[in-house]
């Protein structure tokens, strides 16, 4: 049995070792960023999979505020080999996470990081006693607070490495944890270009024009465009979840799951079920590696639910969802059905292009680890790969089903109409579907204006994605796909053949059209279902005609007219 306590959230390598907590040894992944010898690396992971732990080990390891505790270090991988027990504790490390910058303004962001520069200046202030530095330098210490300049934010780190050198005789190491938190909110909240800006020049002084840096290592979700953040470091070594590099660094890979399922008693008819819920990430060629932080709660409380998918970070996600268009949320309605979509993939996240392109949402999704690659194929040698995709596993899907809950939660509208459809009661289809679309339509709606146009296909689009979510234990949910002459837009087919299946046919109505009204809308399209034979494929699969319940749908603006068949 498991001696260790089980310390959740703790994310500080020294006090998980001092307080003998449970901790799976990935110690050689110091070893292994070392021996690499690159200036600067870049590792991408999804949150929660062990970058802050990691980043806090390597402080640890390498800093020489931490020379005295080669403790935390006996009986773990790297303490076997001489080499590295004589390089711990022997460097001046300058380590700032950038996790916790969440702001809705440049301003406060902006503030925060100089902050946390700030910060580092003050853990090494005792050192401007040194004789050794000029006035000139002592007033640039002094200047660099949260209010600094950007022009002083900017050279800020790259000085005190300077400082540190001929302080020390040694070059400086600088840890960089979660880089890309606050751009992520900077797309969000409309502060893009003034952030990007500010990171660039910061990043460009760090990272690339200085003589006094030893070696410097990044740490984020994604891999934000050179265009971005990124142009000048050309010395940046890139590990994104496609890399073969520090594979096993970063998760727990399925042996070391096993392993600490056997040590805390858990039986066997246990473990299939972890790894159904918690397996299904590939990081290179490495494939079966499990979410840390899941896996952890899972020994803490022996229960399973979706542990990784509650903590924060979905809000991004859920926006680019539930705002996209039409063959987004067609595609996410495949995902959340258990199929595979294919699409093209660019590990370089431009967020610019999130609003505009599913390539990118389907990339972000991918790096932060909601969707798994199942194949990789392509049409010939030469073209661009195809890739197969997937939700990861049951974790991610039942985060996602529970999003899509969220966004019909106010009020019970939505359950009202479902009843009264399948009661055939139209008029109460009316009143409550007129309901949900006014409390709903404009969570849907990606326009930041008034006069934008709306889009109803983004309405039921997403409002189909809650019949699939509502009703998949009884319905297999399936829009604009091939039937008789035509496609059509939702159909739910029961998976008992005593309930009834419904199809359901949406049209907006065109106010330029003088000749018609919504009525006519809602009757064309209970028309169409006719003339296209959208019944065809459930008579086929024998659910009797008098079982098929059909509707027609108008739409003008966030009003909808039904109509019954």
């Amino acid at each position: 049995m498991l001696s260790e306590k089980i310390a959740i959230g703790v994310q500080d390598f020294g006090k998980l070792r001092e307080k003998k907590c449970f901790y799976i040894d990935k110690t050689s992944f110091i070893r292994e960023w070392w021996e690499k010898e690159d200036d600067v690396t870049l590792i991408t992971r999804p949150r929660r999979f062990g970058k802050t732990l990691n980043m806090s080990m390597l402080d640890y390891f390498f800093s020489n505020k931490y020379k005295d505790r080669k403790d935390l270090f006996e009986g773990l991988e790297i303490w076997t080999d001489e080499k590295y027990r004589k390089i711990q504790g022997s460097y001046p490390v300058l380590f700032l996470s950038f996790a916790g910058i969440k702001h809705a303004d440049f301003s406060n962001t902006k503030k925060t990081i100089n902050s946390l520069i700030a910060s580092l200046y003050e853990e090494f202030a005792w050192i401007l006693e040194d004789s050794r530095f000029s006035v000139k330098e002592r007033d640039f210490y002094r200047n660099v607070t949260e209010t600094m300049d950007e022009s002083t934010a900017a050279l800020s780190i790259n000085r005190l490495c300077g400082l540190l050198q001929r302080y020390y005789g040694k070059k400086s190491i600088v840890l960089l944890d979660e880089y890309d938190t606050p751009m992520q909110e900077a797309y969000i909240h409309g502060y893009w270009e003034e952030l990007t800006s500010y990171i660039r020049a910061l990043f460009n002084n760090t990272f690339k024009t200085n003589p006094y840096l030893e070696r410097g290592m990044m740490t984020g979700i994604t891999r934000v465009s050179k265009e971005s953040v990124f142009s000048d470091l050309n010395n940046l070594n890139v590990i994104t979840t496609t890399s073969d590099e520090y594979s096993t660094a970063f998760g727990f890979t399925e042996k070391e799951v096993i392993e600490a399922l056997d040590r805390m008693g858990i039986p066997e008819t246990e473990k299939e079920k972890v790894k159904y819920w918690y397996d299904g990430y590939t990081f290179g060629e490495i494939s079966d590696i499990y979410n840390p932080w899941s896996i952890t709660l899972y020994l803490d409380k022996r229960k399973f639910d979706t542990h990784w998918a509650n903590t924060s970070g979905n809000g991004l996600i859920g926006k680019l969802i539930r705002e996209g268009d039409k063959g987004i949320k067609t595609e996410f309605e495949k995902l959340l059905n258990g199929e595979c979509i294919v699409a093209r993939i660019d590990e370089q996240i431009v967020f610019q292009q999130l609003s505009k392109s599913t390539q990118a949402v389907w990339s972000l999704l991918l790096a932060s680890g909601y969707l798994k690659v199942a194949e990789i194929t392509r049409k010939t040698p030469d073209s661009y790969p195809d890739y197969h995709l997937t939700l990861t596993n049951h974790e991610v899907k039942l985060m996602f089903f529970r999003m899509v809950e969220e966004w019909f939660a106010e009020g019970s509208e939505f359950n009202e109409f479902i009843s009264s459809m399948f009661r055939g009661d139209v008029r109460g289809m009316n009143y409550y579907m007129n309901r949900v679309a006014l409390n709903t339509f404009s969570c849907f709606d990606a326009g930041k204006k008034p006069s934008e146009k709306k889009e109803p296909e983004r309405f039921y689009h997403g409002f189909v994605l809650g019949l699939l979510v509502d009703k998949a234990d009884q319905y297999m949910v399936k829009s604009n796909r091939e039937s008789g002459f035509g496609r059509y837009d939702v159909v739910m087919e029961p998976k008992d053949e005593k309930d009834p299946a419904v199809i359901m046919e949406f049209k907006v109505y065109d106010k330029e059209d003088e000749e018609s009204s919504l009525e006519d809308t809602a009757k064309n399209a209970l028309l169409q279902i006719e003339e296209k034979q959208y019944a065809a494929d459930l008579i086929q699969r024998g659910i009797p005609e008098n079982r098929i319940m059909r509707y027609g749908f108008a739409f003008e603006g966030e009003k909808c007219l039904i109509r019954k068949a």
